[in-house]
């Protein structure tokens, strides 16, 4: 969400940063709207200042015993009454207007990222070549997998359609060190807090973190059953009455399925104000997220790579303005920890504008080395957001000095993705007869087991 004053302020700069997003400049619509919120505040202010003004003109006149005078102030006094919801309606909906347009515009890059239109114009920061000789080419996951009958694409399609998986036996253990090891790895060692969050939340916690309103088609909405059932029996009596209504209508969504663990984590601090001293916060969680991949369709449809349905790590950040920029370089190097950790090659990209999310100031992400595909994949994506969430979600912090009240900086990247991070490492780590080498960061949470066999064993 974007400040209008800042944009009043410097119209040229919010115009110039959007267009380095590609868009168009916009201040002057967002100015004019801006204006006719303060228009419909002024006209309401001063229908109250009358009415103040004229109950003490009632007054001195019943005192003079004039009550003509009296008579006709009441009258306008009650007109302006009637006025009154008419025109604190026009404010509000002046308000919402402006707070809906703010709402849809992407935050603002900062001035080092990057240029460019797409994934071509991202720029690489560092890399990490494992120990281990990299391999060149070899088997995918999928194949690797289902070699071993350990994952199962068509029972989960039996279940649930595509873009599901069914691990078992050791291969869903070796996803659940996965998780098991980055947890430890990020509390022990980098100071996060373990959150065991809800998964599903309201409209306003997936407001908070942007997912709403622009992804609502990217995400999965779950309804009570009961309250559903008779929200659609109100529709069809509604229908009856008026056979034009919308389908859609009267049939409210209760909760969202989190797309992340952002959402919850970082809406932890929402209309919440926070002391200084309590700065940073750190937070990880490891859950299962769910997308809809609506923009996808016919993407990465083999495999782990995509699905709707995945385990992730997250990790969150709280910080005081001056320390964000600070906190994404460290948030960045925790996730790669984890990688360094098990060895895997990697690269750090730098996104360009045209390539970071809506939310994003700037964003790096992780890309592991897949030999079955013969490229670098995203693992992780670490985002620094400035007030753009915090503003949504009015998460705010008290200075020590002056004890002014100013919006939070929030930070969130992926420490990492589990199910990538399975790819990966079946991958990097797989033999010639298909078997799989478990790296020694993971073999005591495999109860020391050092490989999952192949087919032939």
């Amino acid at each position: 969400m974007h400040d209008i004053r800042a944009i009043r302020e410097n119209p040229e700069a919010f115009d110039r940063d959007l267009e380095r997003r590609g868009l168009s400049p916009l201040s002057a619509e967002l100015v004019a709207l801006d204006d006719a919120r303060k228009a419909a505040v002024s006209a309401a202010q001063a229908a109250q200042e009358r009415r103040n003004a004229l109950s003490k003109e009632i007054g001195a006149a019943k005192k003079a015993k004039d009550e003509a005078r009296a008579t006709e102030l009441m009258a306008e006094v009650a007109r302006l009454k009637e006025e009154a919801p008419e025109l604190e309606a026009a404010q509000a909906q002046a308000a919402k207007i402006l707070d809906e347009r703010l709402a849809a515009i992407p935050n603002r890059p900062k001035a080092e990222v990057p240029p460019g239109a797409d994934e071509h114009g991202n720029v690489e920061y560092r890399r990490f070549d494992a120990s281990r000789e990299r391999l060149a080419q070899g088997r995918q996951h999928f194949e690797l997998g289902e070699a071993t009958g350990l994952m199962d694409f068509e029972a989960a399609a039996r279940l649930s359609g595509s873009r599901f998986v069914v691990l078992k036996g050791q291969l869903a253990r070796l996803e659940r060190a996965l998780g098991q090891f980055m947890l430890d790895l990020h509390t022990t060692e980098h100071g996060y807090l373990e959150v065991a969050p809800p998964i599903l939340v309201r409209d306003e916690a997936m407001f908070g973190t942007a997912q709403l309103p622009k992804f609502e088609n990217d995400q999965f909405s779950v309804f009570n059953g009961l309250d559903y059932i008779k929200s659609l029996k109100r529709l069809a009596e509604t229908q009856r009455q008026d056979p034009d209504i919308d389908p859609a209508a009267g049939t409210d969504k209760n909760f969202w399925l989190v797309p992340t663990a952002e959402v919850p984590l970082t809406n932890l601090v929402r209309e919440n104000i926070l002391a200084e001293d309590e700065l940073p916060l750190r937070f990880t969680a490891l859950t299962p997220c769910f997308r809809a991949e609506a923009g996808a369709a016919g993407r990465d449809t083999r495999g782990m790579l995509r699905q709707h349905q995945f385990n992730k790590v997250e990790l969150v950040s709280i910080t005081a303005p001056e320390k964000s920029d600070e906190e994404h370089e460290r948030m960045l190097a925790c996730a790669e920890a984890v990688l360094k950790k098990l060895d895997l090659t990697y690269r750090v990209m730098t996104l360009c504008t045209g390539d970071m999310g809506f939310a994003s100031q700037k964003t790096y992400d992780i890309e592991v080395w897949v030999p079955g595909q013969q490229t670098f994949r995203e693992i992780s994506s670490c985002s620094v957001c400035g007030d753009f969430q915090a503003r949504r979600m009015n998460a705010r912090y008290r200075a020590k000095e002056g004890r002014a009240v100013n919006f939070v900086h929030t930070l969130n990247g992926s420490g990492v993705a589990v199910g990538r991070a399975l790819i990966a490492v079946m991958e990097n780590y797989q033999n010639p007869d298909g078997s799989v080498t478990i790296p020694s960061a993971l073999q005591p949470y495999m109860g020391g087991l050092t490989r999952i066999e192949g087919p032939n064993h």
